[in-house]
């Protein structure tokens, strides 16, 4: 039976709350939609002007789940749009932009909400540059550590602010604020110059090598998603595996007392309620690319 809420000025149809979207955990549609309705505030801010793409499972983890970029006619007006080129056409994504948004979209079975690192006014030139971090084992969290600070260090070295955050999947991201100053081929060509220098230090341990038969037991260091249409997941967003783990930012000084799936939708709230929001005012420490070049190049790259 289907009911209709109030969330702000906005009036949201909500239909099947009972149905089982996590079974083994006896998490339910209705547990992910108000999940999303708490969280807004704080996860809002990370998503408002960027398109998204969205992981739909209208029956729950245990049915066949898809991404969709874009955004259906049948939903309300009130929900943003933001018309994106693409070479064989354009695609309306979703942008989300309030809790009613969260709210509509978790009852479409969105279980996860992607973002792009740049915002619908400036699109072609990203706000964030993304290193994801990848092992090559599901259960070894300790060599996502290691990469994570030594991918701190060099950051930090270079002038960067970076900020980390567990992604409920296997690894991490670890995310830097720009000043949207370059386009995404300079971004990315950057991103890719600090993982191969990385890399280059610590070949027995971290990899640029896409192809995975080549990685070995190295993790890889993915910059893939400094690209035009690439998206990462966003903060606070729930991932659909057991347990409905959430990609978590976390202080750096937090990152040895957890795995990437510490955190889900039963215990993030609380996490927030006593620690507050470890990447709350990050764009302040948005900076400009051309001074940390330099300083790669110094480091002879």
């Amino acid at each position: 039976m289907a009911e209709r809420v109030r969330i702000g000025r906005y009036s949201v149809e909500l239909s099947n709350l009972d149905k089982p979207f996590f079974p083994e955990d006896g998490i339910t549609k209705g547990d992910l939609v108000e999940y999303y309705r708490s969280i807004a505030t704080t996860m809002l801010p990370y998503l408002r002007g960027r398109p998204i793409a969205m992981h739909r499972f209208p029956d729950g983890i245990v049915g066949e789940g898809f991404y969709q970029k874009d955004a259906p006619d049948y939903f309300p007006p009130w929900i943003e749009r933001v018309r994106v080129e693409k070479e064989d056409g354009t695609v309306d994504h979703v942008v989300c932009g309030k809790a009613a948004d969260l709210v509509y979209l978790a009852n479409q079975g969105c279980i996860t909400p992607h973002i792009w690192p740049s915002r619908r006014n400036r699109l072609d030139n990203p706000d964030l540059m993304v290193f994801d971090l990848d092992p090559a084992d599901d259960s070894d969290f300790e060599s996502v550590r290691r990469a994570a600070r030594s991918l701190r260090d060099l950051l930090e070295r270079l002038g960067l602010v970076p900020f980390v955050q567990t992604t409920g999947s296997r690894g991490a991201h670890v995310v830097v604020p720009l000043d949207c100053g370059e386009d995404f081929g300079a971004v990315r060509a950057f991103a890719q110059q600090v993982a191969r220098l990385l890399a280059r230090r610590h070949p027995q341990h971290l990899t640029v090598e896409q192809r995975k038969e080549r990685r070995g037991s190295r993790l890889y260091i993915d910059t893939g998603r400094n690209a035009y249409g690439q998206t990462f997941v966003a903060p606070y967003a729930v991932r659909p595996r057991r347990g409905a783990p959430v990609a978590t930012p976390l202080r750096w000084e937090e990152l040895d007392g957890v795995e990437s799936q510490s955190y889900h939708l039963r215990n993030v709230s609380q996490r927030l309620r006593q620690a507050g929001d470890p990447w709350q005012g990050m764009w302040r420490h948005a900076r400009p690319l051309h001074q940390a070049r330099r300083k790669l190049g110094e480091l002879g790259l």
